[in-house]
């Protein structure tokens, strides 16, 4: 007996260790897009990528400091000789060959290159170019989680219209059981309700399963392990009754402002610089250098000096037209990415346009399912009082509440039509945060 409550002790432990262990989240929409922007998998990955092009800069720029090498040396001759005759007819005098071994010390600076100085600007380009993939990432992850932070709102909500749809006709269902026995209505409705009941059962086991699979698609948005319990705490309602949801309306769209045009115009920028970069190939590179030599096994006839000094200029005279086709295919890449610029401006202001339609639509469509579901409301509730009296069928009572619960669907539905067109309007616009 003493080992039986034993083991009901740890049970108890272990699970109250897994509550325990279990990280709760509680978030209002905009907690959840800042956990976003700090969790996110890939919101880690574009922070990679700007370390990356820091790193990428500071290459460029140490290649125009200045660069010391060592290196070493030895030779050995395997006793080789060298035969020197200093007058015809005379013997000639022989020197060996000693073992030879040199350090070297080499210090250079580039004192001209249009190559670097092109280089060094591409590469700082580069780093503003991650700086707005950064961004892009940031309106992308945010954009996603409000999407799903919505979508767990919407099942939600919708599993609570079913819960008290469900559990008003299981009251009418024991309400009618009596009824049928003292005549008031027949058999056939009693069992149409059961049967309406086992179906809005089903479709509520069914939203549980969506409403689940709506949370782990948050959590992957968030970035929070599958384990993490979620708690909501904005509402639809809350969502919908922002002061600023039509002021979005009244925004001109300008392309200056959206993500997308100003990473094809920092493009456009970055293309102009490798026309550059292919035009200073023809220019002249002067480098200084300075080196030290140490004989660490000295011969023994030596006219090498230890240290030297001196430039070196390298100009490119003919190439054979190389690099006239190089800068001619930068050019021509200049002008495809000027093309892509103004097709991205097109295209960018008839999405607006669509976009803006989508959400006066959206808006539209919420103000009558506002209407309509106060309508079928009050029809449901004449309907089933006329069925509790026995003046009515079962049969136009279960449409009555199909009808009212297919105006509770459609009215959750335009809220998430309305919230998610004006995410999408913002996001255009460059004014999401």
């Amino acid at each position: 007996m003493k080992f039986k409550y034993l083991v009901i002790i740890v049970v108890l432990l272990f699970q109250a260790s897994l509550s325990y262990s279990q990280e709760s989240l509680r978030l209002s929409l905009m907690d959840a897009r800042a956990y976003a922007l700090e969790y996110n998998k890939t919101m880690k990955n574009s922070n990679f990528a700007i370390d990356k092009a820091q790193y990428a800069l500071r290459e460029a720029i140490s290649a125009g400091l200045p660069q010391i090498n060592a290196s070493a040396d030895y030779s050995n001759a395997l006793g080789a000789k060298i035969s020197i005759r200093f007058q015809e007819g005379m013997p000639a005098a022989e020197i060996d060959i000693k073992p030879q071994s040199n350090l070297y010390l080499n210090v250079n600076q580039l004192l001209f290159s249009g190559n670097y100085i092109v280089g060094v600007q591409l590469a700082k380009l580069s780093k503003e170019f991650s700086n707005l993939g950064l961004e892009k990432t940031e309106l992308d992850v945010i954009t996603a989680v409000s999407d799903a932070y919505y979508a767990v709102l919407i099942t939600e909500e919708m599993l609570s219209i079913l819960e008290k749809n469900v559990e008003n006709l299981q009251d009418l269902y024991r309400k009618s059981e009596p009824m049928v026995h003292v005549g008031v209505i027949e058999q056939t409705d009693l069992d149409q309700l059961s049967v309406q009941l086992t179906s809005l059962l089903n479709v509520r086991s069914a939203s549980e399963r969506q409403a689940e699979l709506a949370k782990n698609l948050l959590r992957l948005q968030l970035g929070a392990s599958i384990d993490t319990e979620l708690i909501l705490l904005d509402t639809l309602e809350q969502l919908i009754e922002d002061s600023a949801l039509e002021n979005v309306l009244l925004n001109e769209f300008n392309p200056e402002g959206n993500i997308d045009f100003r990473m094809i115009q920092q493009q456009e920028t970055l293309t102009r610089k490798m026309v550059d970069m292919n035009k200073a190939n023809a220019l002249p590179t002067l480098v200084a250098f300075y080196r030290y030599t140490h004989k660490l096994l000295k011969p023994d006839f030596d006219m090498s000096p230890p240290n030297m000094i001196g430039l070196q200029l390298n100009i490119p005279i003919f190439s054979s037209g190389q690099r006239y086709s190089q800068t001619q295919q930068a050019k021509v890449d200049l002008k495809t990415v000027e093309n892509n610029k103004a097709l991205v401006e097109d295209q960018l202001r008839i999405t607006e346009r669509q976009m803006r339609f989508n959400f006066q639509n959206a808006l539209e469509t919420f103000e009558n399912q506002q209407k309509n579901i106060e309508v079928s409301r009050r029809v449901y509730l004449n309907l089933k009082l006329k069925y509790g009296q026995g003046m009515l069928s079962s049969l136009d009572l279960i449409n009555a509440d199909n009808n009212y619960l297919k105006a509770e669907s459609d009215y959750i539905n335009s809220m998430m039509q309305v919230l998610s067109t004006r995410l999408q309007l913002e996001k255009i616009y460059g004014t999401i945060y």
